[in-house]
């Protein structure tokens, strides 16, 4: 389907070598008048236009096809040179020159790369000028070309331009529905967390106890995935992963407390950990505790595991730094570029729980924090995951 008008003038428009050719062909000829149009079977309309005669011709003007001798050079497929239209043999009794008052005149047809025609490059002046024995035709044979594969380049980048921003706008509901479809998710599974907890505490059956528990501990785990999912869309959505800076006198306290889930969690795994003294710290100590179960979730599952685990958590020259480090086989160069992307997992045929969301949000809460994230990994040391956090922000400028 051939563009619109509309979209062939701003085509042009957007090739910047044009007004560029329309000045070369005034002054190589002396004509005042100079355009690049779009030519269809009825239609004559300017895409760009060099007016210094007072034509009066303004791109997106339009001329009665019939009258122009574009429309003869389009059947014919060949270009159409006249010094002087009044002792012309083939257009001194023609109307076209009489209807627009020109002596000399030249058009070259402007092909598309698929053979189609687009238009014509021209020229005009009421004056005769020697085009016939100059190389001005041979100059704008050489234009229509260039314009040719100008016009296919623009027209393909403004293809793929219009498909990115749909995939995007696609990508951006997605993200939404899974965003609006995670909130509605909450509700029904607290119900069901609470329901259980309290069957387990206010009606004890030694029948059905571990067949509540099962659903109780499968609530918290799907509860935690429409967490983590939220997160994700938080921060794909461009809001980013809120959180709720405040004075934290406790956090080392926060911090024991998931290292402690963790090893009830894991009890045959060694887990390492030093942890402050830490002094009164600004940060969302929720937010740090999840970042610091992620990174301790992530070495548990993907280090070794027969070795330790090795936590550390210290503040010093106005730094609070966090970090995670375990044994196992290191990570290849070419995967640490992708860790703290959506979905990134290490090439496994082990099944996997989660979503692979986990150091995606790790690095998320560290940007919101205005800290970093970071990875090292060798065979010696082991992988190190490494948070850091300005106690205060740096002076302005």
């Amino acid at each position: 389907m051939r563009p619109s008008a509309a979209a062939d003038i701003a085509t042009i428009n957007r090739i910047s070598a044009v007004p560029a050719m329309l000045q070369v062909i005034t002054e190589m000829t002396g004509m005042r008048f100079a355009a690049v149009a779009r030519v269809t079977q009825h239609t004559w309309t300017a895409c760009a236009v060099l007016d210094n005669l007072g034509f009066g011709l303004k791109p997106g003007g339009e001329l009665d096809l019939a009258t122009t001798l574009c429309f003869e050079s389009m059947n014919s497929n060949l270009p159409i040179i006249i010094d002087k239209a009044s002792e012309d043999p083939l257009y001194q009794d023609h109307r076209t020159p009489k209807i627009y008052q020109f002596e000399s005149y030249i058009t070259i047809p402007v092909y598309r790369a698929d053979g189609d025609l687009f238009g014509t490059l021209c020229a005009l002046d009421p004056e005769p000028a020697a085009l016939k024995n100059s190389s001005i035709q041979t100059t704008m044979e050489s234009f229509a070309r260039l314009l040719t594969l100008q016009i296919e380049t623009e027209e393909n980048l403004q293809q793929v331009e219009t498909e990115l921003a749909l995939a995007r706008e696609h990508a951006e509901l997605r993200e939404q529905f899974i965003a609006v479809l995670g909130h509605d998710l909450r509700n029904p599974l607290f119900a069901m967390t609470t329901a259980a907890e309290r069957l387990l505490c206010k009606h004890p059956d030694p029948q059905t106890n571990d067949l509540v528990q099962h659903i109780r501990t499968c609530g918290l785990r799907a509860s935690q995935l429409v967490e983590d999912v939220l997160d994700f869309a938080r921060g794909r959505l461009g809001s980013g992963i809120p959180v709720h800076l405040r004075q934290c006198p406790d956090l080392d306290q926060v911090l024991e407390h998931v290292v402690s889930e963790v090893r009830h969690i894991y009890p045959e795994r060694q887990i390492n950990s030093i942890i402050g003294p830490l002094d009164v710290i600004e940060c969302d100590s929720n937010r740090l505790a999840q970042l610091l179960s992620n990174l301790l979730t992530n070495a548990i599952t993907h280090g070794s595991a027969t070795g330790p685990v090795q936590i550390r958590c210290e503040t010093h020259a106005a730094v609070f730094t966090l970090s995670v480090t375990n044994q196992g086989i290191p990570i290849p160069t070419q995967a640490v570029q992708q860790l703290f992307q959506p979905y990134s997992r290490p090439a496994t045929d082990t099944p996997q729980a989660g979503l692979g969301l986990g150091l995606y949000i790790a690095s998320q809460i560290a940007l919101s924090h205005n800290g970093r994230l970071s990875v090292l990994s060798d065979e010696l040391q082991g992988t190190t995951f490494t948070f850091t956090m300005p106690l205060s922000l740096p002076p302005e400028p």
